[in-house]
């Protein structure tokens, strides 16, 4: 498993200067954690979240922290081809370039 990636430097300066949100933030992410699906589910489960709400800042999160634990870019592919169906073509090719942002420079080559 990979180390965890250093957060953006925007979000290292948000709770530097709110350290209650910050401290707040880690707990609700830490309850999230808490179950019976694996490390791997749950960071792929908030990738899919991340598409279904359109947030861009997120799916960019979630893919930085998914290819930090791992995870395959062909399993972050496919939960975007599973959110097609419900999102439509225009959505999905949205989150399609954002995922693309955030592939390393060898995984954007066709």
């Amino acid at each position: 498993m990979r180390s965890a990636p250093k957060p953006p430097k925007a979000y290292e300066d948000f709770v530097s200067q709110y350290p209650k949100l910050g401290r707040a933030w880690e707990l609700i992410r830490a309850a999230g954690d808490e179950g019976p699906l694996d490390k791997k589910t749950v960071r792929l489960v908030k990738l899919g979240v991340a598409i279904g709400a359109m947030r861009e800042g997120a799916v960019h999160s979630s893919v930085r922290k998914a290819f930090g634990e791992g995870i395959d870019s062909k399993e972050i592919a496919q939960v975007i081809s599973l959110a097609a169906g419900t999102l439509g073509l225009p959505s999905t090719v949205a989150v399609f370039s954002w995922i693309r942002d955030r592939l390393p420079k060898d995984r954007k080559k066709r």
